[in-house]
Formats: C-alpha cells, sequence, structure tokens
C-alpha cells in the first residue's frame, strides 16, 4: 500500500480504532481506483511519489466521506487531472 493506516487516520482526522477495518478496506480501493485511473501497475503506482500518494489519500477522503451519495464519474474525471503527469497514454 502506498499510504498506511496511521496516514490514512491522520488525513481522515479519525482518532479511536472503531473504524479501522472500514478505512483499511477504502484504502485498497482507492488505491486500486487510482492505479486504474494512471494505467499503472501496482509497484509502478507505488514508485511514482508524491503524486500518487496525494491521489491516494483524496479519493480515500472522498470515498469515507461521501459512502453514501459518493459521484464515483465525478471522482474519475477529478483524479485524471491529478493523476496526469504520472498517467500512461495507452494500456
Amino acid at each position: 500500500m502506498i499510504i498506511t493506516l496511521a496516514e490514512a487516520k491522520e488525513y481522515l482526522r479519525v482518532d479511536g480504532d472503531a473504524e479501522d477495518n472500514l478505512i483499511e478496506t477504502l484504502m485498497t480501493a482507492a488505491q486500486r481506483l487510482c492505479e486504474d485511473v494512471s494505467r499503472l501497475e501496482t509497484a509502478e503506482f507505488e514508485s511514482a511519489g508524491e503524486q500518487a500518494k496525494i491521489a491516494t489519500l483524496f479519493t480515500l477522503g472522498y470515498m469515507f466521506e461521501h459512502r453514501e451519495e459518493a459521484d464515483y464519474k465525478n471522482l474519475t474525471l477529478t483524479l485524471r487531472s491529478l493523476l496526469d503527469g504520472i498517467r500512461k497514454a495507452a494500456f
């Protein structure tokens, strides 16, 4: 994983352990979505640096805050902009 649970909880401003399982699940989903949008394999994505990490944290935050009414089309368009610098042109 490009981010740790501690980094995720700090970013989300979550104290306590009650939502750890949810956060870990969302961390995995957020990274996979970012990998898909950037068209990078996991190892490539994780070595892409801060841009990849920030995009993953942004995605995690969005999924956490909007878990009941998320607009994934809008999220994906935002991620394309965030990840444009590392995004592969084709699969």
